[in-house]
């Protein structure tokens, strides 16, 4: 965007026009400013009042239970000595007493024991968590409990580093290492730890060589966040940002014990000493009380950490709200949308990462994933919404929901939580039928259709991809002879992926004009997509109308959960050439590398293990422990044609290392 500039003679014209260019800061700042914000709790004792009735509840039935225990201790006790009168000399068997009856409103326990961009991220300026990063001419990759360096730079392609994904005293049993950020020479990996209860979140340096060294380990109390479609980290300059919900148990004797609290960890099985970093003042809520059938609460939780600083530091703060959640990071604030099971009765918090309180809308409904959501420039927020969602978390995203919505509000509707989003905010949408939903915004539309998601492909499939223009909730539908798995961006424009059972699809989208069209579609044969993680496509413009798209592809008919096990048999490209698409080449993947990697820890690929990668014009292609380069050359007959360069292994042990 060009600048304006303000060395002309004044004028009234030109009088008005700086007003309006001194007003315009203080307008798109108010655009984000909510009519009200959350109320916090004055301390401990205010929170603990506000769990009080529920605590002497649970009190009163632990008292039951003992003295239900102890009468019946009274009476076997009774009749072993009249037993034993009457039968001198044996042995007295006493029939095994009944388990105590479980407080009713008892919870299940948590489970024990500047750089070019390379990521698919959803929002401009906001870094994901994935298994791929660069740090100068690096490639730091996080594969089965393992970081690795490869040298990229130039023509090289080169092994440098591989080192535990964990701090040498810290057991790696029970732990997953989903996904790494880079900030500076610092690479943070987040992970949950079953046998210890929480985000473990590791430190390790990296330098201009490649080299990695471990730093330290800290632990954050929360419950999983795993989920089968979003990220729990995000990356915002140099602030890691974490999302986690915590069940709170209403009814335990100190409700307050999993309040946020982090540890840096000692090198023992004991850990060093939690500290909090939510104080109840850091702690919201609405004007919604707690009933009596709430089988406790969830504190979804943000905890931001500031990766530029040589000690780590860290705060967190928290919303009390219903245990379902999806959750979406703009560059200005996290949104959680919380609900109870199908209920359709839900709330929306967004808490802002400047620090400054949270506000909430009552809502309706449930959006699909994070892609569900889209905050705007003006302030405006658009979020899709299906009836009988239940939120993200482990797989439920993939679940079927009901009627479809458009909700579209402004951050300036948000408030105290007292507040509903009225029924004028939202747009019933055509059903997309199908069982997994799938839906992305690209410029001002919102695309949605379903596919198989995770499943195995049904043949003979037929869908219809829904583009939806954010202006006035106009809908257009556009048939296709696939199921929809994937949809993305293609510059201003769009791409929808699908099986049809055996084949797969690219089909391109025009999004501008009067009205949205299908241009052109690709057919791979005998081909069904790689991943399903979102990372697991990239575009890369190159031309005004142009670029290459990568992702990474398996045999026809298979399944999405096989990316947990197996490696892609490839990865493909495509051209996109004014939304004209014809393939450019495929990288194939060689079975077996690495297989005895004596992998300790994650040793399931749950965030996938292949992806596309666009850097200084050069393509590679990342497919299980290997990193293969590939080069698009000029033909006679101007077309375009993939050719390998090179390969290299980074498994443990490979002789690619060179000493």
């Amino acid at each position: 965007m060009q600048s304006t500039s303000l060395q002309r003679p004044i004028s009234a014209w030109s009088l008005a026009g700086l007003a309006l260019l001194l007003v315009a800061p203080a307008l798109a700042q108010d655009a984000f400013t909510p009519h009200a914000t959350l109320k916090p709790f004055a301390g401990k004792a205010e929170l603990l009042a506000y769990f009080e009735p529920f605590t002497m509840e649970y009190r009163r039935r632990e008292e039951m239970r003992r003295l239900q225990l102890e009468e019946q201790r009274r009476r076997q006790e009774a009749a072993r000595r009249t037993w034993e009168e009457a039968n001198p000399g044996k042995t007295w068997m006493p029939t095994p007493p009944a388990p105590p009856m479980p407080a009713a409103m008892s919870m299940a326990a948590p489970a024990a024991a500047a750089a070019e961009s390379i990521t698919n991220s959803q929002s401009a300026g906001v870094d994901e968590g994935g298994i791929v990063k660069l740090h100068g001419r690096h490639l730091v990759i996080l594969r089965r409990g393992r970081l690795s360096t490869v040298n990229v730079d130039r023509h090289a392609l080169a092994p440098v580093a591989s080192i535990p994904a964990y701090g040498p005293n810290v057991p790696p049993g029970g732990a997953w290492y989903d996904e790494m950020l880079v900030s500076g020479n610092t690479v943070a990996v987040i992970g949950y730890s079953y046998a210890r209860g929480g985000t473990e979140l590791g430190l390790f340096n990296i330098d201009d060589k490649g080299g990695l060294s471990y730093r330290a380990t800290y632990h954050l109390k929360s419950s999983d966040y795993y989920s089968s479609r979003n990220y729990a980290s995000r990356l915002v300059g140099t602030r890691l940002v974490m999302y986690a919900p915590i069940p709170i148990n209403v009814t335990h004797a100190d409700p307050l014990a999993r309040l946020p609290t982090l540890r840096q960890w000692q090198g023992s099985h004991s850990g060093g000493e939690f500290r909090p970093i939510a104080p109840p003042t850091r702690i919201y809520r609405t004007d919604e009380a707690l009933k009596a059938d709430d089988y406790g609460v969830t504190l979804h939780s943000v905890t931001t950490c500031d990766l530029a600083q040589p000690e780590l530091r860290c705060e967190s703060s928290g919303v009390l709200g219903k245990p379902g959640r999806v959750f979406y990071a703009s560059e200005k604030a996290i949104y959680v949308w919380a609900m109870h099971g199908l209920a359709n009765a839900s709330a929306l918090f967004r808490l802002p990462l400047d620090g400054s309180a949270p506000s909430a809308l009552k809502t309706q409904g449930s959006p699909i994933d994070q892609f569900s959501f889209l905050e705007q420039p003006d302030g405006k927020l658009n979020v899709l919404v299906h009836a009988g969602g239940a939120g993200d978390a482990m797989w439920r995203g993939e679940k079927p929901g009901g009627n479809l919505s458009l909700l579209r509000v402004t951050v300036r509707d948000f408030g105290d939580g007292q507040a509903s989003a009225p029924a004028s905010a939202y747009s019933p949408l055509p059903s997309a039928g199908g069982d997994s939903l799938q839906n992305r915004y690209v410029g001002n539309k919102l695309l949605y259709g379903t596919g198989a998601g995770w499943y195995r492909p049904g043949q003979q499939v037929r869908s219809t991809l829904q583009v939806v223009d954010l202006k006035d909730a106009t809908t257009h539908a556009l048939p296709l002879p696939h199921g929809v798995d994937r949809i993305d961006a293609l510059g201003q424009d769009a791409i929808a992926i699908g099986s049809d059972g055996s084949a797969l699809h690219f089909s391109s989208v025009q999004l501008a004009g009067k009205q949205p069209k299908l241009v052109n579609a690709y057919v791979r044969p005998n081909a069904s997509q790689g991943e399903t993680r979102s990372h697991g496509f990239f575009y890369k413009p190159d031309a005004p109308a142009g670029g290459l798209v990568g992702l990474p592809i398996r045999g026809g008919g298979q399944g999405g959960y096989r990316q947990l096990w197996d490696e892609p048999a490839a990865m493909l490209y495509l051209r996109n050439d004014k939304l004209r698409l014809s393939e450019v080449g495929s990288l194939p993947a060689r079975p077996g590398i690495g297989r005895n990697d004596g992998c300790q820890a994650s040793c399931t690929d749950w965030y996938g293990n292949a992806r596309p990668v666009f850097l200084g014009g050069r393509i590679f292609a990342l497919m299980g422990y290997e990193l293969v380069e590939g080069r698009e050359l000029q033909q006679a007959d101007n077309t375009r044609r993939l050719v390998e360069l090179r390969r290299v292994s980074f498994a443990p042990g490979s002789a690619d290392y060179q000493p």
